[in-house]
């Protein structure tokens, strides 16, 4: 039993509701303006349709729905994946305040109303009143077809998108040549430039360091050699003094102990500075003034800092943007490679092609199966001779679902033509070949529960009632709920809710109410006789809920 229960609050105008659904059957029934459709109303929400104030039952707060729901095995990895704790059966919750503000949750879990649809399109098949005219809309015909076939476009239309791609390429490569050889050129010319200098990654740093020794190479040699002559040029130098200093010490350290650290302080400051001596005739010896080498690293500095100013960059990022430079031209080279491109595109569409022409023998091979099926149940809804077909024609543009332009035609009576449905101008008709449509593809989709809202308006008499036989039949391997005015239907339901409207202090408020027996029975009567029930119009009801329902010919699938 897909459908458990649903529980609403305050909802439009009721005030609050606990119903449980059964397996098979259910219709829905009630005066009108008592509210029948809110139900499905509210199914929908929770089931994440657009939310709005208006859904607030006037002088409350917010509107609470809640429904329960056997949880498919399909379902189940992608709560897993979703973070969504789960057993044998899904609690779908929707709260609406008089802000618009809307809450969802997923068995007690946050959710968003994305999810929610998501999860109801394993749960429920709405079928509307109004359904006839999505039949006018292209890509709902060619999805009715797909269905039936088996056929599924996801790969297709990767196949459309990677050729569209590819086409888009080709004609920007196309209206860019001018602009593309500006900017090659451009490249091309600032990669020259920079290739001239050919600036390594870390060269700056040790060039920059080398220019500024030679640069002060004359005041370095001053120093050292001023340090040296201060150090070990005279018997007053620095080498001298501690000398001398560490022999008083070392002479007196016998009568004064203390004597003997500072001496051996000294002695380590000797070998200190008698290295410093030794290091600076080294820097000395080695050390030249090269005037040439000064005059290159000075022309190469120069050139560093000249490209760097004209391309608004430090001098350490020149290598980082040669390099980019040329990773530009090399990708400006792919994009305008029309050569490359017009064979990319020309490999695409064919691709493309033998996609679609896959997806064209699919449906052409399903299309006289799904004519004849749809056929029969016209015969069972009336329209005796009547005759459906499937037209399949070369669409003027392809597009992401293939070549194919699918068109369903009518033929409602044997001598008539078949034609386009949106030019059949029986709303009668336009309702049967709707529900026609309804129960013959009403077993495609992963939905466990289908509902029928008012789906048999402008039918009567004979073909109401093979209309209730027919959602009896569904109801055997499917949950039917089916919102209805006609007591034919009605009284073949194993299930019957009745939807009631009253006033009160509050205001309007409806209630649904499940019905058997005798109250069963007077619901039926006034169905078929309005608010006075007369003993011609209960024996009538008692005679359609004790006949037992005929089962229909023929399959619809």
């Amino acid at each position: 039993m897909p459908l458990k229960s649903i529980t609403l609050r305050d909802f439009v105008i009721v005030h609050e509701l606990d119903l449980e659904f059964s397996s098979g059957f259910t219709a829905l029934t009630g005066e009108t303006g008592a509210g029948k459709s809110i139900l499905i109303d509210a199914l929908q929400l929770a089931l994440g349709a657009r939310s709005d104030a208006g859904l607030v039952r006037e002088g409350a707060q917010r509107t609470d729905v809640s429904a329960a729901f056997d949880c498919p095995a399909v379902l189940r990895p992608w709560l897993d994946e979703a973070g969504f704790a789960h057993e044998d059966w899904l609690l779908l919750r929707r709260t609406v305040d008089i802000q618009g503000k809307s809450r969802a949750w997923i068995n007690g879990i946050p959710a968003t109303a994305t999810q929610l649809r998501t999860v109801g399109e394993h749960l429920l098949d709405i079928h509307g009143q109004h359904a006839w005219q999505s039949l006018t809309r292209p890509d709902a015909v060619r999805g009715l077809l797909d269905a039936y076939a088996g056929v599924s476009t996801h790969s297709l239309s990767a196949c459309w998108e990677q050729w569209r791609a590819a086409q888009k390429a080709l004609e920007q490569a196309r209206a860019a040549q001018e602009h593309w050889q500006r900017d090659r050129e451009r490249l091309q010319w600032q990669i020259t430039e920079v290739e001239k200098l050919a600036p390594a990654d870390d060269e700056w740093e040790d060039l920059n360091a080398r220019h500024t020794r030679l640069t002060h190479a004359q005041s370095l040699m001053d120093t050292a050699q001023n340090a040296l002559y201060l150090l070990d040029a005279e018997e007053s130098s620095a080498l001298c003094g501690i000398a001398r200093a560490q022999e008083l010490l070392q002479e007196r350290e016998h009568l004064e102990p203390e004597f003997k650290e500072l001496k051996d302080a000294l002695a380590s400051s000797l070998a200190q500075a008698q290295e410093v001596v030794r290091s600076l005739h080294a820097y000395l010896r080695h050390v030249d003034l090269d005037p040439q080498t000064l005059e290159e690293l000075d022309a190469r500095v120069s050139l560093w800092m000249t490209l760097a100013r004209r391309y608004k960059r430090t001098p350490a990022e020149l290598p980082a943007l040669l390099r980019a430079w040329k990773e530009q031209l090399e990708q400006l080279d792919a994009s305008a490679d029309v050569v490359r491109l017009e064979a990319a595109e020309q490999e695409k569409a064919q691709k493309f092609g033998d996609a679609a022409r896959q997806v064209t023998l699919a449906r052409t091979q399903a299309a006289p199966r799904l004519s004849e099926a749809i056929t029969q149940a016209m015969q069972v809804l009336g329209m005796h001779g009547g005759k459906f077909a499937v037209s399949i024609a070369v669409s003027a543009s392809p597009g992401p679902h293939g070549v194919d332009e699918v068109t369903f035609l009518i033929a409602a009576h044997p001598d008539a033509t078949p034609r386009a449905i949106h030019k059949i101008a029986s709303g009668g008709e336009l309702s049967r070949i709707s529900l026609a449509i309804a129960v013959t593809t009403s077993a495609l989709g992963a939905a466990s529960t289908l509902i029928f809202d008012e789906v048999d308006s402008g039918v009567g008499g004979a073909v109401a009632e093979s209309v209730g036989k027919l959602m009896k039949q569904l109801g055997r391997d499917r949950q039917v709920l089916a919102v209805t005015h006609l007591p034919q239907v009605a009284a073949q339901a194993d299930q019957h809710l009745v939807v009631s409207k009253d006033s009160g202090i509050m205001g309007a408020y409806s209630t649904v109410q499940a019905v058997q027996d005798e109250q069963r029975v007077s619901e039926i009567a006034r169905m078929l006789g309005g608010q006075q029930l007369s003993k011609a119009t209960l024996a009538h009801a008692r005679e359609m809920l004790t006949t037992p329902p005929r089962v229909l010919s023929g399959e619809f699938s």
